[in-house]
């Protein structure tokens, strides 16, 4: 299974970002997917999730301003964030299956 994560960058507060995930050798829609992040210093933590039928999930912190949607077409991944914060700076990385893990995409936000 290889991942290619790609969308991270440096962002103004209140910005917006989309995060992309492209996978080969697993097909998104036959699992559960999960965006984690893992700030400065810190343990990686959940930040969404999307079932095979297309509930989603995510904790407060990121709730509201946090999109996970998934294209079986392109069997892609993307997390749309808005109204970014300084505290959502970490490395994002895109979890198909609980089980995979790719290589990460830095988002930075600050002014």
């Amino acid at each position: 299974v290889q991942l290619v994560e790609s969308g991270g960058g440096l962002v103004q507060p209140g910005g917006s970002l989309r995060l992309s995930c492209v996978a080969s050798g697993i097909i998104f829609s036959d699992y559960t997917s999960y965006w984690y992040r893992q700030p400065p210093g810190k343990e990686r933590e959940f930040v969404a999730s999307i079932t095979s039928g297309g509930s989603t999930h995510y904790p407060d912190s990121v709730k509201g301003r946090f999109t996970i949607s998934r294209d079986n077409v392109k069997n892609m991944v993307s997390l749309q964030m808005s109204s970014l914060k300084p505290e959502d700076t970490a490395v994002y990385y895109c979890n198909p299956a609980g089980v995979y893990w790719g290589q990460g995409t830095q988002v930075t936000v600050s002014s």
